[in-house]
């Protein structure tokens, strides 16, 4: 299911949502300008490498914590290709605008981060011993996702449904997330099971699970930013 638009209202500009999709197309341009070399080199350098994180706790002295963990941070902002960053950016815009106009830009910032680095833990410990580099911003917005699975359950949202023809339906909320999420879950479930996490590459599914339970207990633990009010004089 693909979401086109939502009916949630908001009152602030979302600068900081609009921030995050401008950075991270930068980024993806900056990539497709590098040689496939380059690029490769990139991408193992700011992506997060699980391994890297197992070499750092068993002692090795080639491996410093900045090397390990500052991708978690890097790797939010690298993107494989034009259909992983579109997609991504595409949920963001949808989903994001509404989640910082209830933070504030500031704490949704902050929240957006905590959910990637949420979402890249979890990623590790389903992937411990793992070299292959994992990039995208897929696991900070699915904790906005999740966020906004709890503030907007009945909002409603245009959703383009591939079932047997293209139909567009509007879903609530709750229903469009929960599925994803539920396919998410199965989906790293089964790759667990399959066992293929450690050599191959992929759809990190684990940190989508990851991310958007982060969502949910972050904006749990945020405070809702302060209202302004309107006063008129009727005299």
């Amino acid at each position: 299911m693909i979401p086109l638009k939502d009916d949630a209202p908001r009152s602030t500009t979302p600068w900081v949502n609009y921030f995050l999709i401008t950075v991270n197309l930068l980024v993806f341009l900056f990539e497709v300008m590098l040689a496939p070399g380059p690029r490769q080199v990139l991408t193992f350098e700011f992506g997060f490498v699980p391994a890297r994180v197992s070499a750092l706790m068993g002692g090795s002295h080639r491996m410093t914590a900045e090397a390990a963990f500052l991708p978690m941070l890097t790797s939010m902002f690298l993107h494989a290709s034009w259909l992983h960053v579109l997609g991504n950016m595409w949920f963001l815009r949808i989903f994001g605008d509404n989640v910082e106009d209830h933070l504030g830009h500031f704490s949704y910032l902050l929240m957006y981060l905590l959910s990637g680095i949420a979402a890249a833990l979890l990623h590790l410990f389903f992937n411990f011993g793992s070299q292959v580099p994992s990039v995208g911003a897929s696991g900070a917005i699915a904790g906005v996702m999740g966020a906004y699975f709890v503030l907007y359950p009945r909002a409603r949202v245009l959703t383009l449904v591939p079932f047997l023809f293209v139909w567009l339906v509007w879903l609530p909320a709750w229903v469009m997330l929960g599925y994803w999420f539920v396919i998410e879950f199965l989906s790293g479930a089964a790759s667990a099971v399959a066992a293929t996490a450690q050599t191959t590459g992929g759809i990190a599914f684990w940190a989508h699970v990851g991310g958007f339970v982060a969502g949910i207990i972050l904006i749990k633990l945020f405070p809702s930013r302060p209202r302004r009010y309107r006063y008129y004089s009727w005299s």
